[in-house]
């Protein structure tokens, strides 16, 4: 997927710099290069060079990053001696202080702004990202009205207005379609998430569309200025007016259902006609400029990236899904308005902390696929008999200490046969999928469904201090981290010495969802030497729920004070300090706010864990 990126941005920068005919936009359509054209494709050359630099700057920044965590894993494994790695490079630490992990203004980045429990208006980028956007919209709109002959008649600026526009717009359109895909090959490559990703795709729609909209303004101003609205209106029974009208509805349609308000309280009837709409402005768009030959090859250009990566992921779903008895789900209600969802893949894939995957269940919800994370992996253990593999049922509804006879080793060492998620009842497809569960007087479904992914992972193995915070669900993704740092501890395979799970929760019935995984990790060869768990009870229904099995396992009311824990452990850190948190909004916010007065002068890294659309 990498090289066919590449390899469509080279052709469509080849296109741009070699094609011949003129660069109009719509503004005119005889074969003669004006010096306004000249400087249109000096415009998009220096688009592609922006783009190319930014990207290439991000893939070695991901390179040295990767290989510095790497040869800090390499020297910090099977010793305790890591207080080099606790210092931090007061330049690059005041970077993450202030820009790159700093929120907008003083804290709240995450915590979303409702006005009621249906309208979500979405939360706030982060101060790096706002200062990325406005840096683009700002180069952008320069763009738009640079070097334009302003000393010259009004018919001659509108033209020039109404080729720069027009070609703005199509070119905005290559990263966009490019970013909207789940298979960007961008993530893997600039080190940079989906959902910041995803912020940038809305963003660089929007330009997108303003300049459309620019585009339409001039063209209908010039028709007027020159033969009147008359003009107007016998221009638009043409095929270039009709199929710039179809295209214009489109992108007004995308624009006015865009907001988070429209997005959250409507997001499948949102999504689906989100593609209807850049479908039908992208067939309209292929015949408005049918006679700019060069701007139709970057079309072709999306319509090969929209198309490659819809395909991928078909065939990723055949493969994953279909043969050797197909895919298999479970459905099972749990405490705490959640369901425990398992299946069981025609080919599953070797899991890895951090990775979530797409659920599709139809006989609940026909066509549609929602995000989930992987909470956990049952694995046939290779190389060991069913009995020092067999799982316990006693009753762990505290968290107790049961033993299981398996070795950090064999957790190592073993094939994914089914992979488990939670679901939290919310709305839609998971209130639908609660409802249907809670229906049957057993408590479980078994039916058919499809996985695709997995997308994501995440490896904390070459920090000496990891700290994972979690409200709520946010625990299914914190589980494999847990289990993964505890093997590979006793089996002398990373860097970490300390780990310290927080879990926030409301009441003692949701330590349910995770009970039969924790029984597990709880029984791994010096796990004592390495974990701590302090779960934090919100709303317990009396004091008797709040139980403590042992030090290491401690239950408290209330909710944690983050600043303090962090203080705590990175005043007793070793090695280099690893921070993640999954759940709401307004938790991420504390733990962000906790962990930035210590990376100018300490190796603390915040990474948070969130999906939004």
């Amino acid at each position: 997927m990498l090289k066919v990126a590449s390899a469509l941005l080279c052709f469509s920068s080849t296109v741009v710099l070699a094609s011949g005919g003129s660069s109009g936009g719509g503004g005119g359509h005889d074969n003669t290069i004006t010096p306004a054209d000249t400087l249109n494709r000096s415009l998009v050359k220096d688009m592609y060079i922006a783009w190319s630099s930014i990207i290439l700057a991000l893939a070695i920044f991901t390179v040295v990053l990767f290989s510095s965590r790497y040869m800090r894993l390499i020297a910090s494994v099977g010793t305790n001696q890591q207080a080099f790695f606790l210092l931090r490079n007061t330049t690059w630490g005041s970077v993450k202080r202030h820009l790159l992990d700093a929120p907008l203004f003083r804290k709240r980045h995450h915590r979303e702004f409702k006005l009621s429990s249906v309208m979500n208006m979405g939360t706030l980028p982060s101060r790096f990202q706002m200062l990325f956007l406005i840096g683009y919209f700002s180069f952008q709109m320069l763009f738009c009205f640079y070097n334009i002959e302003w000393h010259a008649g009004q018919e001659t600026i509108l033209k020039q207005l109404i080729s720069r526009t027009g070609i703005l717009s199509v070119m905005n359109m290559l990263p966009l379609f490019l970013l909207a895909g789940r298979n960007n090959p961008l993530i893997p490559l600039c080190g940079i998430t989906f959902d910041t990703f995803n912020l940038i795709h809305r963003w660089i729609g929007r330009i997108s569309i303003i300049q459309a909209v620019i585009h339409t303004v001039a063209w209908m101003a010039k028709k007027v200025l020159t033969n009147g609205w008359p003009a107007v209106q016998a221009s638009m029974s043409s095929m270039k007016m009709i199929s710039g009208t179809i295209a214009m509805s489109g992108f007004l349609w995308i624009l006015f259902t865009s907001p988070s308000a429209v997005r959250h309280a409507f997001y499948e009837t949102f999504l689906h006609f989100h593609i209807i709409a850049a479908a039908m402005a992208l067939g309209a768009l292929w015949y408005h400029i049918a006679k700019e030959v060069w701007l139709r090859n970057i079309l072709i250009g999306l319509m090969i990236i929209w198309i490659g990566e819809r395909t991928l992921r078909i065939f990723r779903i055949i493969y994953r899904n279909f043969g050797n008895g197909g895919t298999q789900t479970t459905l099972e209600l749990l405490p705490g308005d959640a369901c425990r969802v398992t299946v069981r893949l025609a080919r599953p894939w070797a899991f890895r902390p951090g990775q979530h995957a797409y659920l599709y269940i139809p006989s609940i919800g026909l066509w549609t696929s929602h995000p989930f994370t992987v909470a956990w992996s049952d694995e046939e253990v290779v190389g060991v008999t069913d009995e020092a593999g067999a799982s316990n049922t006693s009753s762990m509804t505290t968290l107790g200490e049961k033993v299981l006879p398996i070795t950090s080793s064999e957790v190592l060492s073993v094939h994914a046969t089914t992979f488990s998620f939670i679901c939290r009842k919310r709305t839609g497809f998971t209130e639908k999928m609660y409802r249907r569960v809670q229906r049957e007087p057993s408590g479980f479904i078994h039916t058919w469904g499809i996985v695709e992914g997995p997308y994501g992972s995440q490896d904390l193995r070459s920090y000496g201090t990891v700290l994972l915070f979690a409200a709520g669900v946010g625990i299914t993704h914190q589980v494999p981290h847990v289990r993964d740092l505890v093997a590979a501890y006793g089996n002398g395979t990373c860097a970490t010495r300390k780990v310290t799970l927080v879990w926030v929760i409301q009441s003692p019935e949701h330590l349910e969802w995770i009970r039969k995984w924790m029984t597990m990790i709880l029984a791994l060869p010096k796990r004592r030497d390495i974990l701590k768990i302090l779960l934090f009870i919100t709303r317990p229904k009396s004091n008797r729920e709040i139980h403590s099995p042992s030090s290491s396992v401690q239950m408290m009311p209330g909710r944690p004070d983050i600043r303090r824990l962090i203080t705590q452990e990175v005043d007793t850190a070793i090695g280099a300090v690893g921070v993640t948190c999954c759940g709401v909004g307004e938790l991420a916010d504390d733990v962000r706010a906790a962990c930035r007065p210590y990376m100018t002068d300490r190796s603390v890294t915040f990474m948070e864990e969130s999906f939004s659309w």
